[in-house]
């Protein structure tokens, strides 16, 4: 039985941020809580959001969000949000502000333990409606701004997925210029996590052709066009940047369909406490082991991803994807990531626990898990 799910209302262009002020109106939000870092702080982005605001709106900021956001950061920024007597919510940043900001929609609009809504345990029948969200993406990966989920580091260390059609932001705004000057190793790190998004979308056991379309076409956008080596190589080559972001957005109208094993392992390693690993980069070095795991199942969808990518007939998916990893000047394993074979168990655990692990178009177990950590690892 397929399931055809899309998506919210999206703003998209170059200077979408200027209506910002009719999105908070639209939504009935007078004092926002913004849920950024402060790298945007720095970067002035932040100012930038609060200066396309009349003075009608009375913003609080919570600039406090952790590269992987933990239950503990947002329970802070859910604190803040009371004290401060918010009404609503925007997300400004890549996937860690725009999880956390769902996160915090939860937290002030539902009692319990967060982890009680986690995927794994049934939580998405205990979520209601939450707080109004207003998603504004600074990076081309996630497309968290479309996306039915969250994932945050819980405080028993586990790094779990919450995930319902209440956390989808009422109305995000995609402004390609706000990713201007991303540093080169983050534009690919964050666009090798799109690409990642639309290959285990067209890749999954579940059933929805409309998706397949939509993540080929991201497939099409990043690499057929080569738009994400042209953004990695200009840093403000306004239409590659433009490309980007809908090939990121279309990766999580993609992924409505399901994800797969290589989430499960980037899930797993990025709660290795101390690490700190980038989620987008930890997808791009377990992409090419999964498709030669998966390669049995996925002939038909690997045809049409090839295609995508404009490679020639009879060329290897996963040996192009771990070649444009090295042109992209991403690690060549996760080994160079600082992850180590006595992690393995551990890892393996996290991951055959993994909602994503069930839409993986083959079976994987534990063992199967240690075997791929253990390839990867090693590169």
């Amino acid at each position: 039985m397929a399931t055809l799910t899309f998506c919210t209302t999206v703003v998209f262009d170059h200077g979408a941020i200027n209506q910002i002020g009719s999105a908070l109106k639209g939504q009935g939000i007078s004092r926002p809580l913004i849920c950024t870092d402060m790298g945007l702080v720095r970067a002035g982005i932040v100012d930038k959001l609060r200066g396309a605001m009349s003075n009608e709106f009375q913003a609080t900021i919570f600039h406090d969000t952790p590269e992987n956001p933990t239950e503990e950061a947002v329970l802070a920024a859910a604190a803040l949000y009371r004290e401060a007597d918010c009404d609503g919510i925007i997300a400004l940043g890549g996937g860690s502000s725009m999880d956390l900001g769902k996160a915090v929609a939860l937290t002030v609009t539902h009692e319990g333990d967060m982890i009680s809504f986690t995927a794994g345990v049934g939580g998405a029948q205990k979520i209601g409606p939450v707080a109004p969200l207003i998603a504004v993406p600074t990076t081309a990966g996630t497309g968290s701004e479309v996306s039915t989920g969250a994932v945050v580091i819980m405080s028993n260390g586990e790094k779990l997925i919450l995930a319902s059609k209440h956390l989808v932001p009422r109305m995000a705004i995609c402004d390609p210029d706000l990713t201007l000057g991303l540093p080169s190793l983050l534009t690919a790190a964050t666009g090798m996590d799109a690409v990642a998004h639309c290959i285990e979308a067209v890749c999954s056991r579940q059933i929805n052709p409309p998706a397949d379309a939509v993540g080929l076409d991201g497939i099409r956008r990043a690499l057929g066009l080569g738009n994400l080596e042209r953004a990695v190589a200009d840093g403000v080559d306004a239409q590659a940047r433009w490309n980007m972001m809908m090939a990121s957005t279309e990766g999580a109208m993609a992924f409505t369909k399901g994800l797969g094993a290589v989430h499960s392992m980037s899930h797993a390693c990025g709660s290795l406490p101390g690490l700190r690993l980038h989620h987008g980069t930890l997808n791009a070095v377990c992409l090419p082991w999964i498709l030669r795991y998966n390669h049995e199942k996925i002939g038909e969808a690997l045809q049409s991803i090839s295609s995508a990518m404009g490679l020639p007939q009879g060329a290897d998916v996963s040996d192009e994807i771990e070649a444009l990893n090295i042109r992209l000047g991403l690690p060549p394993s996760l080994g160079a990531m600082g992850v180590t074979a006595d992690m393995i168990p551990y890892l393996s655990e996290h991951a055959v626990k993994d909602v994503c692990t069930f839409t993986n178009p083959r079976s994987v177990n534990r063992g199967e898990y240690a075997v791929l950590f253990e390839q990867a690892i090693a590169g």
